[in-house]
């Protein structure tokens, strides 16, 4: 559970800006506030059905999202390649362009 609520936040991060006022709405509340759909159902006085439904559609979009662009999956490819490097680095020159590359994301 833990793991899918880190993707859907990052997926989130990524692709926020494609999403509307009311999706993002919902998910910030759920996701990054952690309140539950009943709170969140009493916020927008709506059902709770209405907002699970919401928050499921919206997931499955940023999934598509995410299969069509793939930020999430360079994102954690570079991730890993920079603690790689970070690790292997002997010089002070490749460290300071490791963090220059890190600062990039």
């Amino acid at each position: 559970m833990l793991e899918k609520t880190m993707r859907v936040n990052y997926l989130f991060d990524f692709y926020q800006d494609l999403l509307t006022s009311k999706q993002k709405k919902y998910m910030k509340l759920y996701y990054l506030e952690d309140l539950s759909l009943s709170e969140i159902s009493e916020v927008f006085s709506v059902s709770r059905q209405a907002v699970y439904d919401n928050i499921k559609r919206t997931e499955a979009m940023l999934e598509s999202y995410e299969e069509k662009l793939n930020l999430y999956e360079k994102f954690s490819s570079r991730t890993k390649i920079i603690n790689e490097l970070e690790q292997k680095a002997s010089s002070e020159e490749i460290k300071q362009l490791v963090n220059k590359l890190k600062e990039l994301d």
